[in-house]
């Protein structure tokens, strides 16, 4: 019981760093942890609620302290905006995303690292695109490349972040397993 309180204490503690560090004012945008909290929750939490609440709590932590900053004129950042709900059923699938690395080493987390982000990338500027919200580009081939080419900025800054992330999550846990594993000597 004492082990399950410690590692709910864990989340909670991730969630909350995790949701602070998204509005830290300065941090290059898409350069967050929430991407490698959603792989990584996948990968590691056995229990699926959990894995899921995760990455969608520390998001809405966040998304509510852009709101309060937002209204009280410290940000121009809206936490709640049009189109939110399809940004918490992409970290869904990312999350989902996680349950397929079998393996914890460098190049699955690495190859999950640099999808995670690539898939959140297309999906989420596709349905920008789509809806005809951001900066409404034409429903034309070339309006979706033009909606495309407004991301990658975000998408560069993701894909780092998501490495540099996941390389501080799964190695903290990779470490904290090899320490357990070790017999105790007095």
């Amino acid at each position: 019981m004492k082990n399950k309180k410690s590692i709910l204490l864990t989340f909670l503690v991730l969630i909350i760093i995790a949701a602070l560090y998204r509005v830290v004012p300065g941090r290059p945008y898409g350069f967050a942890p929430q991407i490698a909290m959603a792989l990584f929750s996948g990968a590691v939490i056995k229990d699926r609620k959990y894995a899921f609440t995760l990455p969608l709590f520390s998001m809405l932590i966040s998304d509510v302290l852009y709101e309060l900053l937002f209204i009280s004129g410290l940000s121009a950042i809206q936490g709640f905006y049009e189109g939110q709900l399809t940004n918490y059923a992409l970290f869904v699938l990312l999350t989902a995303g996680g349950f397929f690395i079998r393996k914890i080493n460098f190049v699955n987390i690495l190859l999950a690292s640099i999808a995670g982000p690539t898939v959140y990338f297309l999906l989420s500027n596709f349905l920008v695109w789509l809806s005809g919200s951001g900066l409404m580009r034409p429903k034309t081939f070339d309006g979706l490349m033009m909606c495309f080419a407004d991301g990658i900025p975000f998408y560069k800054n993701s894909v780092w972040g998501t490495m540099f992330f996941s390389a501080l999550l799964f190695g903290g846990y990779s470490l904290i397993r090899m320490y357990s594993a070790k017999p105790k000597t007095v």
